[in-house]
């Protein structure tokens, strides 16, 4: 080992600094030309979004990459008012694991960081398939049940892609053949082998009484494409176009207006429904609330990145209303909506996981150029203190898919 690393990677935490690992093949920036008719914003130069998603991920990963229970692991801090004692969740640890990833080439070090979010993620393996992450630690790394959850461990498969890509897998971490593996087992445990949409958990079997419920934020078509690549398995064909007439008719049957969709929705493959309230988080689960958010992210993805229309069928609704809506002044987004597009009561405030992902939509249409431009001034000026983990995490996915910066492994 060289005589100063340990001082280098004690300094990384505070400023990226120099490694002794492979050079990746894909470093930030990239400036990925993104599919014809999407836009970014028009009225700051690239230089300068690069250099506010550099800023903010110097601040994310201070704050939220923590040191593990075991040498050589990081996990992504779980912080938030009803954390409830929770450590880190994979929900989070997805997040962190693409994000650093992406980041690699400005973060000198994110390779070591990368391979330690990866060793704690496996060393906290679902009881049932250790190939899937236990959804929540508490203090000390201690698994608070066995159980996954659906959308954290499809944010690690697709991860261990990105590193494949930059770093490949000859070298230390076999990463493609791990995501291949999870990928199998996400399809076996966590896709409902009858309507091909996602299980909330690898804990919810064919017999039981929510196997054809799910949670909305869990369709990620660009993640579900990929995993179609890497595996050649065709039932992510049918996840894919199960799951967008799935959302087409949410949004034609309870939200034709506003083109929302709920955070969870209940018997998928009979009559497709929002959940009724208190079904599994709070009183807000069959509306807009803090899971369905995500959707306008996840969904426009597929647009930008590969070009299916659907996507962009889906969030142009998104788009018309929460324009209409807002004035088209983003400090008008509340934290939450009712699916005929009302503000929740007391949800006056700002949230920037409900605010980013309205960006992400925005690209996929010219017409949104000036809104896009508010939007992205909007979220930057926010100071990461006033937000907990799950909004800066959000906020720096959307920032780097705004800027050019979020990539398909495979292309």
């Amino acid at each position: 080992m060289p005589r100063y690393l340990p001082i280098i990677l004690a300094l990384a935490f505070c400023h990226p600094s120099k490694d002794t690992v492979a050079q990746p093949a894909r470093p930030f920036p990239q400036h990925v030309i993104y599919q014809k008719g999407c836009i970014q914003p028009s009225h700051i130069s690239r230089q300068r979004m690069d250099d506010s998603v550099r800023a903010f991920y110097n601040v994310w990963k201070r704050s939220y990459i923590k040191k593990g229970c075991n040498a050589g692991e990081y996990y992504v801090w779980f912080e938030g008012p009803v954390s409830h004692n929770k450590q880190c969740v994979s929900e989070g640890q997805g997040y962190g694991m693409m994000i650093v990833a992406l980041m690699a080439g400005y973060d000198t070090t994110a390779r070591t960081v990368y391979n330690g979010l990866y060793h704690y993620y496996k060393a906290h393996p679902s009881k049932s398939d250790p190939r899937l992450m236990a959804w929540a630690q508490k203090k000390g790394c201690r698994d608070i049940d066995g159980s996954s959850a659906t959308d954290g461990d499809m944010d690690i498969a697709y991860s261990l892609l990105l590193a494949d890509a930059q770093w490949g897998s000859h070298n230390g971490i076999d990463y493609r053949s791990e995501a291949t593996h999870m990928i199998s087992s996400i399809m076996a445990q966590e896709i409902n082998q009858k309507t091909f949409s996602a299980l909330l958990s690898n804990s919810v079997e064919h017999d039981s009484k929510d196997y054809f419920d799910m949670r909305s934020s869990d369709f990620m078509p660009d993640h579900f494409r990929v995993f179609r690549t890497i595996s050649d398995d065709v039932r992510w064909d049918k996840a894919i176009d199960n799951n967008y007439k799935l959302f087409q008719y949410m949004q034609e049957t309870y939200s034709p207006e506003a083109g929302l969709v709920p955070d969870f929705i209940n018997k998928v493959g009979t009559q497709a429904r929002p959940a009724r309230p208190r079904y599994l988080e709070s009183r807000y689960d069959g509306v807009y609330n803090y899971n369905a958010c995500r959707m306008p992210w996840r969904v426009a993805t597929d647009y930008i990145l590969h070009g299916d229309p659907r996507a962009k069928g889906m969030v142009e609704k998104v788009n018309r209303w929460i324009r209409t809506t807002t004035k088209g002044d983003p400090d008008n987004i509340s934290a939450g909506y009712s699916l005929g597009g009302e503000d929740l009561k007391n949800r006056y405030y700002e949230a920037l996981c409900f605010i980013a992902p309205f960006s992400v939509a925005a690209m996929t249409g010219k017409e949104n150029q000036v809104w896009l431009n508010r939007l992205w001034d909007y979220m930057v000026h926010f100071r990461a203190s006033e937000f907990d983990y799950y909004d800066n995490s959000i906020r720096l996915i959307c920032m780097l898919i705004l800027s050019g910066n979020y990539w398909a492994p495979e292309s």
